[in-house]
């Protein structure tokens, strides 16, 4: 083993153990590996840059500016107004009602803005229909995620793809040549949803014509007890207090210690603490009730309780208190905000919350005035920004029109250019049809121009950038040949088929563990070599990394929309995997057996 080799080994198991205990951002981890490969002279410089120049990478750059314009315009929060079913009905026919529309919007735009503005919408709407809101967001993910793979543009990694075959000498894809197979994904994965998803999806089951209150989503306040509060000496039976309307006590802290109520009875003495969990409109009736008072809400105690209100956000990596605690970080300094909860993982974190250190993805329920969606609302530093009692849509029905107007003129465009480089063979790069639409965007003031690089999400472009450096790096060391080697070895009896699944396999496994875009530029190089090897034509290999990269079924690690629904949704990690593992099975046979025939070796 040489050197060379064995400074990739290193650097790549440092990739893998960076994403899997977030050391770093993700464009800093890869960014770091690129440096490391370029200073050891495994890289040249150009081989270094040459991501950052890729037409690939600037397009997905402006493609962030489209997306901001078309989120400001509001089109997506009507769209899906107009959408979601009006009448409730059964699970097999209401999801796919839902999740067809986002598949189609996430072909064109980014997944992170539709599921940023479904969500909100969605969780009303299913509280309006008595439905469980557990039921529905990872079908959002999933739609988000359906469509994504159906387009060149449908989703970041796709691009990764298509420019590392560029790089590499080999024609890319064009718009709609992943739709071959996506299309029949995405109609297996909406029968599977529809099927399936009432009895995995976690909630209680929806049926038709149910009449009992489903579960919708409740809040936790923590309040402490007045010191001539009359619920001193009161007892707690199954967790209802007398005066409490539609709150149940679903914990009591005292001296340090937690204290269930269970189906007994507990007696309150002075200095209890209680966690009430309940709808989000019973945030004013504990406002104004005189026995109790909201814990953390001090700075706000001059504010008159009727212009308070609940919001619910998820921290990005641009949120500035990251890696600091709550006591640190004053969020009522920084956003004029108290924080009520905080929610990581699926489970509401209540001990020891100020010396909790902030993460991304983290969800937070605080209570501010409307200044608050209006100062912040939009900024990068959430990925969500939620009022729980209203969503209202600020943009007029003129910019809607002319931002739906502009998407699809872009999409018009791309289309177009596709048709005349098959019969002609003149193609423009799909950057330029962006690029019209970015500003087209800006010059009819639906995206504000004032600090307009703050909608680019910066870190992602250098993610992608640098792996295509990384990927460099694996086919100079030869380990993309050793690797190739193996795999062609341990499925020799079954040739390309055997090669294409095991490719498939270890990108669905790099994704779920790191991202979809470092996944790609991972086994990129290895599919090179391997189709060298076996003499037959790359193009399946390069597919089944495409499908795979934007498969990310069963974690919220590969794509961020899955983090915001993880987050929003109060998911465990086993929630994901209940529902992703046979998804993620259901793809990849549909993918090994149909990309051969697809696309020949």
């Amino acid at each position: 083993m040489n050197i060379d080799i064995l400074i990739a080994i290193i650097v790549i198991v440092y990739i893998l153990a960076a994403f899997l205990f977030q050391w770093l951002r993700p464009g800093l981890i890869l960014f770091s590996a690129a440096v490391i490969f370029l200073a050891t002279g495994i890289i040249s410089a150009q081989e270094m840059i040459r991501g950052f120049s890729n037409p690939g990478v600037l397009t997905i750059g402006v493609l962030f500016l489209v997306n901001e314009g078309i989120k400001q315009s509001g089109l997506i929060t009507r769209l899906a107004q107009a959408y979601l079913p009006r009448k409730k009905s059964r699970m097999t026919f209401m999801l796919p009602r839902i999740m067809v529309p986002v598949s189609f919007l996430s072909a064109f735009l980014n997944n992170l803005p539709i599921v940023v503005n479904t969500t909100p919408i969605l969780l009303k709407w299913a509280k309006m229909m008595n439905i469980p809101y557990k039921k529905l967001l990872i079908p959002l993910a999933y739609a988000a995620i359906f469509g994504g793979m159906c387009t060149l543009i449908g989703t970041s990694s796709n691009l990764v793809v298509h420019g590392l075959m560029i790089e590499n000498g080999y024609k890319g894809f064009h718009l709609f040549e992943l739709a071959k197979l996506g299309l029949i994904i995405a109609a297996f994965g909406f029968i599977y949803m529809s099927v399936l998803g009432n009895r995995l999806l976690p909630g209680q089951r929806v049926l038709a014509k149910a009449k009992k209150k489903a579960g919708v989503k409740d809040y936790y306040y923590n309040v402490l007890l007045n010191e001539d509060s009359h619920f001193i000496g009161e007892t707690i039976n199954n967790g209802m207090l007398n005066s409490l309307n539609g709150l149940e006590v679903y914990s009591v802290e005292r001296e340090g210690k937690i204290i269930r109520p269970g189906h007994g009875q507990l007696t309150l003495l002075p200095g209890d603490e209680l966690l009430l969990t309940g709808n989000s409109d019973r945030l004013n009736y504990i406002l104004t009730h005189k026995e109790i008072r909201l814990k953390g809400v001090d700075f706000l105690k001059d504010t008159d309780p009727n212009e308070l209100k609940n919001y619910e956000v998820v921290l990005a990596p641009r949120f500035p208190g990251l890696g600091m605690t709550l006591a640190e970080f004053n969020f009522f300094e920084h956003f004029n905000a108290a924080v009520l909860a905080v929610h990581r993982n699926g489970e509401r974190i209540t001990a020891n919350l100020n010396k909790l250190e902030l993460r991304v993805g983290d969800n937070l329920v605080l209570l501010a005035t409307d200044h608050f969606e209006k100062n912040w609302g939009s900024r990068s530093m959430f990925y969500l920004v939620n009022y729980m009692q209203d969503m209202p849509v600020e943009k007029t029905s003129r910019k809607r029109w002319i931002a739906l107007f502009i998407l699809l003129t872009m999409v018009a465009g791309i289309l177009i250019n596709e048709m005349v480089s098959w019969g002609f063979g003149v193609r423009l790069n799909i950057f330029v049809m962006v690029a019209v639409a970015a500003m087209l965007l800006v010059w009819t003031r639906i995206l504000p121009a004032q600090n307009y690089t703050k909608n680019i999400t910066w870190d992602l472009l250098i993610a992608i950038a640098s792996a295509f450096a990384v990927s460099a790096a694996i086919q100079n060391t030869g380990i993309a040949q050793a690797l190739a080697r193996e795999f062609i070895e341990t499925v020799r009896s079954l040739g390309p088929w055997g090669v294409l699944a095991l490719l498939y396999l270890f990108t669905t496994i790099f994704t779920e563990i790191i991202s979809n875009n470092a996944a790609v530029a991972l086994v990129f190089p290895v599919a090179i070599v391997a189709a060298q090897m076996l003499n037959v034509d790359p193009k399946p290999f390069f597919v089944a990394i495409a499908i795979a990269g934007a498969s990310s079924f069963m974690t919220a690690r590969g794509y961020r929309a899955n983090l915001i629904i993880k987050s929003i949704g109060h998911y465990s990690a086993n929630d994901f995997v209940r529902i992703g593992l046979p998804l993620q099975v259901m793809v990849f046979i549909l993918s090994v057996l149909l990309i051969p025939y697809i696309w020949s070796f």
